[in-house]
């Protein structure tokens, strides 16, 4: 089988926009492909964590992505930094991988935008991201439009690579999909639902109480005029609103559409939210049973140990060409 890898940051609540755009495509990908879904907590501590925080949320994103569908029976779910061989071919690919390079990643640009210092992590970090993917030679990487880039360099350096060793690195492939890959802001449809807006009314938590949803989706910005109509140019509040119905109803594009064909925004918004409500309860109620089971950690545990076996074995392929002594 063809493999998969992704991950998510533990920085952070996770939104229903993660959830649309990288959870339901986990669940999907793992009955076809061998995957790795891993918490990224090396890559979280490229800005400031705090301790207890970070422990938190790491455990919090492990858990749900178990309750989202995730089966740990199919899919190794883990925390990066159980896998060790993460950093050391992290570190390999550094040496690979010029100042140019990583000077032009728009996210460090962005990230570092207006502060007087930052750590060289978050500036050498896509190395660590190349390592990631290529460990376990993946086939295809479920990313978001902004971590294209990142990809890219990945391919280059995995084509680098063979081009001065032999080949070994697959090539990998960017699994992007066509709708609800990028699910936007509720305050503002030109941005991203993203977990670090400051504005906690921007997006939808997956552990957000039926009341907060509610309230979130009432208050959500529309467009001028009263049409329910998905038409991204003109109407890009309510486009992104009809996609999460969409997404969370199983019901198309169109068919959302038809449903409020001469209705005004109030009762699609009033619908939308208790979609979004039926959408998420299953998924909280499974996540205080993991927590409260304390399951989680045997699950990263049992996770960690089947991709240390495939990753051991792509790091003693890589060190062998490269000229290292064995040990």
């Amino acid at each position: 089988m063809k493999r998969v890898l992704s991950g998510i940051q533990p920085s952070g609540k996770i939104t229903l926009g993660n959830y649309i755009g990288a959870l339901k495509n986990f669940v999907t990908l793992q009955d076809d492909y061998t995957c790795n879904f891993m918490v990224v907590d090396l890559h979280a501590i490229t800005v400031s964590q705090d301790p207890a925080d970070l422990r938190e949320q790491s455990e919090a994103v492990a858990a749900l992505f178990v309750a989202a569908g995730i089966d740990p029976n199919k899919a190794n779910v883990y925390m990066q930094s159980h896998v060790r061989q993460h950093s050391q071919l992290g570190w390999i690919l550094t040496t690979l991988t010029s100042m140019g390079e990583l000077e032009r990643m728009t996210q460090f640009k962005d990230k570092a935008a207006g502060k007087e210092s930052v750590g060289a992590g978050l500036f050498v970090y896509p190395a660590l991201m190349a390592a990631d993917i290529l460990i376990y030679n993946a086939d295809l990487v479920p990313v978001g439009e902004d971590q294209k880039q990142h990809l890219e360099l990945t391919r280059d350096l995995a084509g680098r690579f063979n081009h001065r060793f032999g080949e070994y690195f697959t090539i990998p492939e960017p699994y992007i999909p066509k709708v609800g890959a990028r699910i936007m802001s509720l305050d503002d449809a030109s941005n991203k639902m993203s977990k670090s807006n400051p504005n906690a009314g921007s997006a939808i938590y997956l552990l957000d109480s039926p009341a907060d949803i509610r309230k979130k989706i009432s208050r959500a910005t529309t467009d001028s005029g009263r049409e329910v109509k998905f038409d991204p140019a003109n109407k890009p509040e309510v486009s992104n609103l009809i996609t999460i119905y969409s997404q969370c109803s199983g019901l198309s594009v169109a068919e959302v559409e038809q449903r409020y064909e001469g209705q005004m925004y109030g009762p699609f918004k009033k619908d939308l939210a208790e979609v979004v409500v039926g959408t998420l309860e299953p998924i909280q109620q499974r996540y205080r049973e993991i927590r409260e089971s304390g399951e989680i950690r045997d699950i990263l545990r049992q996770g960690a140990e089947r991709a240390s076996e495939m990753a051991e074995k792509t790091l003693r392929d890589v060190q062998n060409v490269m000229g290292f002594l064995p040990e």
